[in-house]
């Protein structure tokens, strides 16, 4: 089988995965998009260093990650630049072709509170609810994924849910999924 075939077989089946774990690292469907594009670019350039029969989807993880944090420190140099070269009153808008009409519908299907908490913790912690909850990646993936020891994630993780449930429960109450006398879990 060559390069392509494996590539194909093992890396596409997680296009979706990455897809949802990059639009939760950018909060944007375009920058996801681009995310995904450089993430399977590189994979593919990389494949040579992928051991076939192990997990993709936590190396593919890696590498969007990776990425991300790439990005986001151009992004940061970008704007500081920006900031020096612009007046303070000059208005910077998000072009009409950054805009997904169709992909904001469908992501306010699903439950779009939920979805704002999830967001709203902080990053240490929603990067392995993610890992872990939304993408069902194991402690160990989510360690070597993240580079912290495996009790650093259990800690997060039982952490993150914490947080999680205290302010879901809130939200569940106020729509009539739980009852008032119900308390979560201490």
């Amino acid at each position: 089988m060559d390069k392509q075939q494996q590539f194909e077989q093992e890396a596409l089946p997680h296009l979706d995965a990455v897809y949802r774990f990059a639009l939760r690292l950018t909060g944007s469907p375009a920058d996801a998009e681009d995310l995904v594009q450089e993430t399977f670019l590189r994979a593919y350039r990389s494949w040579d260093h992928y051991t076939p029969g192990t997990r993709a989807k936590s190396w593919l993880f890696t590498i969007c990650r990776n990425a991300f944090l790439r990005f986001r420190q151009q992004d940061t140099r970008r704007s500081q630049v920006m900031q020096e070269a612009a007046p303070a009153e000059t208005p910077l808008f998000m072009p009409a072709y950054q805009e997904d009409p169709e992909g904001m519908f469908f992501s306010g299907v699903v439950d779009e509170t939920v979805l704002q908490h999830i967001n709203e913790i902080p990053e240490e912690f929603r990067e392995v609810v993610l890992l872990s909850d939304l993408e069902g990646l194991s402690y160990a993936e989510i360690a070597k994924l993240l580079d912290i020891p495996l009790g650093t994630v259990k800690s997060r993780l039982f952490r993150g849910r914490k947080l999680l449930q205290k302010a879901l429960y809130d939200y569940a109450r106020e729509t009539g999924i739980v009852r008032a006398a119900a308390r979560p879990l201490a």
